[in-house]
């Protein structure tokens, strides 16, 4: 059995339906279990709490940890070191392989591109947080005492993919009609993993025996767009006119007095005021496939938007 720790949010939404045609059944694992005829077991577990993590894995061949958390420092710094360890031991327990659904937080601010081979050095509070649990997992599967993988995605974009920043800032606005956002600079590339993209890869990299107890960065076009090529494609895919306006640092520390999650975000601005560049040329050379190219998936994120629009 599979167990999807985090079914309902971003990633788990595209990989359960390639899953579901594969031939191990489904345990999808959330906060609030809901419903799904494609799973053979649904539970409700808070993966903060160590009986509820193990149960969640228990019995299972391989789990994905796709869980999401609010966009708290505080809350992250507090509850991820207890979900990595919760996980870790269920998976020790049930003998299960551990995909855990990573970002690029820990590398802090990088000169050229990001690879695998990347130090962490985080600049953020957050940073620190995702650099503490991925280093944690490393040294579990160096130690031999369990089977698992870091699977990194850059920041997403994708249909269905509603809190990805793209969608609420750029997608959501234009659709109806508003300007977009960019934060800092839209004048420097910025990759963006596709989520389709991200859920084959991982798919593809659990099924292979040579991926387990490495760091892969999921395939990500490269030549990234800059903001304003970014917002130009999605205004053309929505039949929109490219309006937009830049978020300075000061802008989205005043907007984060009044709405915490945007507070948030001022930390990590440091990503958007230079090149952000995602080299996932290792997934390329073992698997052949480098990322869907920004062009199509815009397209693909914009269609049921203006479908939704028609109707």
């Amino acid at each position: 059995m599979i167990a999807i720790l985090g079914a309902g949010g971003s990633i788990a939404n595209h990989l359960v339906p390639l899953l579901a045609s594969g031939p191990e059944p489904m345990r999808l694992v959330s906060r609030s279990a809901r419903p799904d005829a494609r799973a053979a077991e649904v539970r409700a577990a808070d993966l903060t709490v160590p009986e509820q993590a193990v149960q969640a894995v228990a019995g299972c061949r391989t789990a994905f940890l796709l869980a999401g958390l609010k966009y708290d420092h505080k809350l992250w710094a507090e509850a991820w070191p207890r979900i990595m360890g919760n996980v870790i031991e269920g998976c020790k327990r049930a003998g299960a392989r551990l995909v855990f659904f990573d970002n690029v937080y820990m590398y802090g601010r990088v000169q050229g591109a990001m690879t695998e081979a990347t130090p962490f050095q985080p600049v953020s509070k957050k940073g620190e947080v995702r650099a503490r649990i991925a280093a944690w997992l490393m040294r579990e599967w160096e130690a031999g005492a369990l089977t698992a993988m870091i699977a990194r995605a850059a920041d997403f974009y994708g249909p269905a993919t509603p809190t990805a920043i793209p969608s609420a800032m750029v997608f959501a606005p234009l659709s109806r009609g508003k300007k977009a956002s960019w934060l800092v600079n839209d004048a420097v590339p910025h990759s963006f993993t596709y989520t389709p993209d991200a859920a084959r890869a991982l798919v593809a990299l659990a099924a292979s025996d040579s991926a387990w107890n490495q760091t892969w960065h999921l395939p990500t076009a490269p030549q990234p767009p800059t903001g304003s090529e970014f917002i130009e494609m999605a205004a053309a895919a929505l039949h929109a006119a490219p309006r937009y306006r830049v978020l300075s640092p000061g802008m989205v520390r005043s907007f984060g007095w009044f709405r915490p999650v945007i507070g948030e975000v001022y930390e990590m601005l440091y990503q958007n005021d230079a090149p952000y560049l995602f080299d996932s040329s290792k997934y390329a050379a073992a698997f052949g496939f480098g990322g869907t190219g920004y062009r199509e998936g815009i397209r693909a994120t914009a269609a049921p938007l203006r479908a939704a629009k028609a109707a």
